[in-house]
């Protein structure tokens, strides 16, 4: 019986993919665990392995093919002495398919037994718009029906599919609705929240509504890349359902940097006589902030609805920018490692988010956040948190500021941080105490090392 090779979800949270590259040809043998495809997420690019033997019999979604949903049938694998060219022919069935058909390396590791059942993240649920097309009937279970061509020209427009009104068979979407949505007919209006339930989280404003506060033709329309539209919903359900305080405070990072020129100088060298590594002062963040958070161990938590959950080790995601958004990798068990692993790591972390090659469990979970906007310049600001952490730390720039000394005045170099934290786990004197640990370790770094 011929075997379906399905859209593989590569983590939790994801909901579609992009088939970038087809690394096997329809007649290539295969075995399992050879890499038959490379599959683009909303922040990596993963290789996809097979799990079964035979032969491709038939390619159904070409490499580039966008927003391909998880569980879709991408390609037909006839088994050993099976007829190649009946197996091409048959009609794929989800039925016929095994529970797995290909594989991408492991996401990130299950909760423990003992952990509540979380709520699914942002990215899991159906959006409003997905959910009203079901209604009207040219969908089911948050899936709009559309042509491949509709969804092209609906990305370059910049059009939710989901929410132009179907004209084809079925109701499904073809192209001659999304032209006339360019003009902005034809498109629903948005769902209404359900009687009593939770109210919606739908802009305020429709996209027909903002387009025609503009002249035609003064503006170009960049449609979202799946890695903006989960930013934007990941972080908007966090200022609406975590509850955040902040609090400032300034270092003196005298020190510091004193300690950083003394410690790159004494580098060891390569072959080519490069230094081994290069300690930033992001590094020293990073490291005083997993120590910080092992001396205040009721902040290295994570809310539940039926519990908390305490942290045994620091695991630091640090934000790096990159095409079209930001992504957090991980730094674990930070306050066990040196100031040179951490600075490796970070360089290697950063190098590879950029290409997006990141594997899942390298950016999902961990226990806290820094975001370090100083290289721009920036004196101070605020960052939101990402659940499932319950602090994010913002770190300004370093420069030189008067600060009084002995009733006198004294030049210095300081650096301003903000601690963002979920007052539902941390309140007002924990997040205090965490913050000036924090101050402690940055403005005697020697203190990290006992």
């Amino acid at each position: 019986m011929p075997i379906n090779i399905l859209m593989p979800a590569l983590s939790p949270t994801m909901e579609k993919g992009n088939l970038a590259k087809w690394l096997k040809k329809e007649g290539d043998k295969v075995k399992s665990g050879d890499v038959i495809a490379e599959i683009e997420t909303d922040k990596a690019t993963m290789e996809v392995e097979a799990i079964d033997e035979g032969t491709i019999a038939k390619i159904l979604v070409p490499e580039g093919t966008q927003d391909v949903p998880v569980n879709d049938v991408i390609a037909v694998l006839a088994g050993d002495g099976e007829d190649v060219k009946a197996a091409g022919s048959a009609k794929p069935s989800a039925s016929a398919a095994p529970p797995k058909a290909a594989e991408a390396p492991a996401a990130a590791p299950a909760p423990a037994p003992a952990a509540p059942k979380a709520a699914p993240p942002p990215t899991a649920a159906p959006t409003p718009q997905a959910t009203a097309s079901a209604a009207q009937g040219n969908g089911h279970a948050g899936r709009v029906f559309s042509s491949p061509l509709a969804r092209r020209i609906a990305k370059e427009a910049g059009i939710d599919v989901g929410m132009v009104t179907g004209t084809g068979p079925h109701g499904r979407v073809v192209a001659r609705d999304v032209e006339q949505a360019k003009s902005g007919k034809g498109l629903k209006a948005p769902a209404a929240a359900p009687s009593g339930g939770a109210p919606s989280i739908a802009p305020t404003m429709s996209d027909k509504q903002i387009l025609s506060l503009f002249e035609p033709g003064s503006y170009d329309i960049v449609p979202h890349d799946g890695m903006r539209r989960t930013i934007a919903q990941r972080l908007t359900a966090s200022i609406q359902n975590v509850p955040h305080f902040y609090l400032t405070i300034d270092c003196d990072i005298g020190k510091l940097l004193a300690s950083r020129e003394e410690i790159n100088a004494a580098a060891p060298k390569d072959k080519e006589k490069k230094p081994l590594y290069k300690i930033s002062v992001n590094d020293f963040v990073i490291k005083a902030m997993a120590v910080a958070l092992q001396k205040i161990p009721n902040c290295n938590v994570s809310w539940t609805e039926s519990g908390m959950v305490k942290h045994h080790h620091s695991d630091v995601g640090v934000a790096v920018a990159m095409p079209g958004g930001l992504i957090t990798p991980i730094i674990r068990k930070a306050e066990t490692k040196t100031l040179s692993t951490i600075s490796n790591e970070m360089k290697d972390f950063a190098a590879r988010a950029r290409t997006r090659k990141l594997k899942p469990e390298e950016y999902q979970g961990g226990t806290t956040a820094v975001s370090n906007l100083g290289m721009f310049g920036i004196k101070d600001f605020t960052a939101v948190i990402n659940p499932p952490h319950a602090t994010i730390l913002a770190v300004g720039t370093s420069e030189e500021r008067p600060v009084v000394r002995g009733g006198k005045i004294e030049i210095a170099q300081m650096m301003s941080v903000t601690l963002s934290c979920d007052h539902r786990a941390i309140d007002g004197a924990l997040g205090a105490e965490l913050i000036g640990a924090f101050k402690q370790l940055i403005e005697n770094p020697v203190m990290m090392m006992v």
